[in-house]
């Protein structure tokens, strides 16, 4: 059974949102890749024909969460995924002046089992257009995209005077069921 037409709640109780970055640089063994996720985020799915469906998605800053560094010296410790969260929120999105990543789509095109969507991304008050990519398996929809962080006029972090960076190009994917309102 596919996707029913009709609006559906999305968030966290839905399933799951996540930020993966990698490193780069000369010291890129110091350091790990990320996989973030938002604990606090909310949205709205309309499914209709492709052309009718819509997204919206509002992501809490100060919610977002360091779930795994793979690679590196050494694992990460508490200290240093207190710091890569403190770093998120404080300089490189800047949570107190801009608290939410917004996403609102424009445009929906392909099949119930293989979709794009384009619309509006809002990072640090700087809005770019994106296109995600999904498919939908059963109850469930799956998609990705990549977002160059300089687009949205952020210098990606980088520590030991440059040596170690992350990368500019941050994938973003979700994992969703749209079931049906109770």
């Amino acid at each position: 059974m596919g996707i029913e037409p009709g609006t559906y709640t999305i968030g966290p109780e839905s399933g799951r949102l996540l930020i993966r970055t990698t490193r780069a640089g000369l010291g890129a063994k110091a350091g790990h890749d990320l996989t973030l996720e938002p604990a606090r985020w909310r949205g709205e799915a309309v499914v209709a024909d492709p052309a009718g469906s819509s997204v919206t998605v509002e992501v809490d800053v100060a919610s977002i969460e360091v779930k795994e560094g793979v690679g590196g010296i050494k694992p990460l410790s508490d200290s240093d995924r207190a710091d890569i969260v403190r770093n998120l929120r404080e300089k490189v999105l800047n949570a107190r002046e801009h608290p939410t990543i917004t996403f609102r789509s424009s445009r929906v095109d392909g099949t119930a089992e293989a979709f794009h969507v384009e619309g509006d991304l809002t990072i640090s008050g700087a809005t770019h257009t994106v296109t995600l990519d999904g498919r939908s398996v059963g109850d469930r929809v799956r998609g990705s995209t990549t977002v160059v962080q300089s687009r949205w006029g952020i210098r990606p972090y980088s520590a030991l005077f440059g040596a170690l960076k992350l990368s500019d190009e941050v994938g973003v994917e979700f994992d969703l069921a749209l079931t049906p309102r109770a």
